[in-house]
């Protein structure tokens, strides 16, 4: 198992040898992370996961994302100055409580454990109780854990922002500031919320007192979240979707997710030669393209499929992708991509698991930008999301704030199968906004290449602002000088990215298996404090 914390990884350890299987090992690893990486992760936030089950070779894909509050209109955000239709209007704040949407990891929790967790796979009923999957998780909470260097720069950062200015953010600091490397932080709040949990299921979190204190807080704060929100959501369970690549598939969420973005360059990139050297600035720039073409189509096309109509079969079909390669240059960069029209027919968490039986998930948890708002629900140890930033407030926009619709969703894990037999090849995914389809082209394309996770995930890599189709390019430093000095010539408007701000380009993390003899090789990004771990 591969996280960004080696006490989450540990927590997963525990469980798997207890009996667990990778479903198990997730939510124990996922809750362990909303202890020790809460500037990224939380039961504030949302979930995706993918799932592969050995005995059917079956991949499946758990939606655990919220939805806006159903009194939440365009309206009502026009009328306090936001969107379009008032003078002057103001886009809506990053985090405003108007961006709090229902939190959805503790369903996704609980509804990944019911469908794949080890009691469920066991004919006599037998397995790993809730209660016991998050006694790790508890335990850091109450005792206390030391703050990693990578998240204790984040935090002490968003301490001074996020937190400061937020309802009740004091709660996650240390009197008032974020804590230094080493140095031990609890969160009883966080314990309790857990506890509640392991005992009542997801119930206990979106009905009862849990739920009334987040109602309460985001009112409190200005927002319009009710408990009869949090009473109404569910999980779903979809199809996931997949496209093929030199004897590879490639799994993704899809919709409302941005996993898409990744299928779309992928088939675009499959029509050329792509140089053998990674950082060939021949081969970036086909990369940067094809990524531009995806992000044009996803954030139109991108949207909660259950309220709009998404092509997705269209836009990830070989036929589109021939068509849309022709917008390509092979020596000249083209900013101003525009969407096309297909035939009619996410700071994050990420971290995967393999068990002893060949099951794998591939599961990411999130609250948004940072802590999300910031604001945390009283005495709970968590913040809440900010999730509704990402709906667009142009009226006829597929993804239009609506109530009780999901967002444009940046968080996507990520799943590969041998082609020939269905196979697994191993969970991947990489973590930070819109990075992260951009973060899973790069890092699939070196596996399919035969690097080992390791080497993949230390490749420098490109970041296209904000998945802007024309936006500035981030490059890596370790990009070499004559390639950026090349792309430049190209057209492409590039910025070398050193020091802590190399954090945007995702941190991510990789498990393969070999289908002979079982064996697993991991990759944990170096971006991150984390590590990959099996047992003995």
């Amino acid at each position: 198992m591969a996280s960004s914390q080696p006490l989450a990884t540990s927590a997963g350890l525990e469980i798997l040898s207890l009996g667990g299987n990778a479903a198990d090992v997730a939510v124990a690893i996922a809750a362990a992370l909303n202890v020790t990486e809460p500037i990224s992760t939380g039961l504030g936030g949302d979930m995706f996961a993918l799932f592969y089950e050995a005995a059917t070779g079956q991949v499946s894909a758990l939606n655990g994302s919220g939805r806006a509050p159903t009194c939440l209109t365009l309206d009502l955000l026009q009328k306090n100055g936001f969107g379009e239709g008032t003078p002057n209007a103001l886009p809506l704040p990053p985090y405003h409580p108007y961006t709090i949407t229902v939190p959805g990891a503790c369903a996704g929790w609980c509804d990944l454990i019911e469908r794949h967790g080890a009691a469920r796979l066991d004919a006599h009923g037998h397995g790993l109780s809730l209660a016991l999957v998050l006694a790790p998780a508890i335990r850091l909470a109450e005792e206390g854990f030391p703050v990693g260097p990578v998240t204790a720069h984040f935090w002490q950062r968003a301490a001074e922002q996020q937190l400061k200015e937020s309802l009740n953010g004091h709660e996650m600091t240390i009197d008032g500031r974020g804590p230094n490397p080493g140095e031990i932080f609890r969160n009883p709040g966080l314990a309790c919320t857990l506890r509640s949990i392991a005992a009542g299921g997801k119930e206990a979190f979106y009905e009862g007192e849990i739920a009334e204190v987040i109602a309460e807080t985001v009112q409190q704060a200005g927002g319009c979240l009710r408990v009869d929100d949090l009473a109404a959501h569910v999980s779903t369970w979809d199809e996931p979707i997949s496209t093929s690549y030199g004897g590879l598939r490639l799994w993704e969420c899809p919709p409302n997710g941005q996993g898409i973005a990744a299928l779309i360059a992928l088939n675009l990139l499959e029509g050329f030669d792509l140089p053998a050297n990674p950082l060939a600035n021949g081969r970036l720039h086909l990369e940067i393209e094809a990524m531009r073409l995806a992000f044009a189509d996803t954030r139109w096309y991108v949207a909660d499929p259950r309220m709009v109509r998404v092509p997705v079969a269209e836009l990830i079909s070989k036929e589109y992708a021939s068509k849309r390669r022709k917008l390509i240059h092979p020596k000249k960069a083209t900013i101003d991509q525009q969407r096309g029209t297909p035939a009619a027919g996410s700071d994050t968490v990420y971290f995967c698991v393999v068990d002893r039986w060949g099951n794998a998930c591939s599961f990411i948890n999130s609250n948004y930008m940072g802590f999300g708002t910031g604001i945390v629900p009283h005495g709970r140890g968590f913040t809440l999301q900010n999730r509704g930033a990402n709906f667009n407030l142009e009226a006829g926009h597929p993804n239009v704030l609506a109530p009780g619709k999901r967002p444009y969703h940046t968080i996507i894990p990520a799943m590969i199968t041998r082609e020939a037999d269905g196979s697994l090849f191993g969970p991947m995914g990489v973590m930070g906004g819109f990075m992260q389809p951009q973060g899973h082209l790069q890092v699939f394309l070196a596996l399919a290449q035969g690097l080992d996770p390791q080497s993949a995930l230390d490749m420098p890599r490109f970041c296209i602002a904000d998945g802007a189709s024309g936006g500035e390019v981030a490059l890596e430093h370790g990009i070499p000088a004559k390639t950026i000095a090349a792309l430049t010539r190209r057209g492409h408007q590039v910025q070398e990215v050193t020091g802590w701000e190399r954090a945007l380009f995702g941190r991510g993390q990789v498990i393969l298996r070999n289908p002979e003899t079982g064996v697993l090789t991991g990759g944990s990004d170096p971006r991150a404090d984390g590590c990959a771990m099996t047992l003995s």
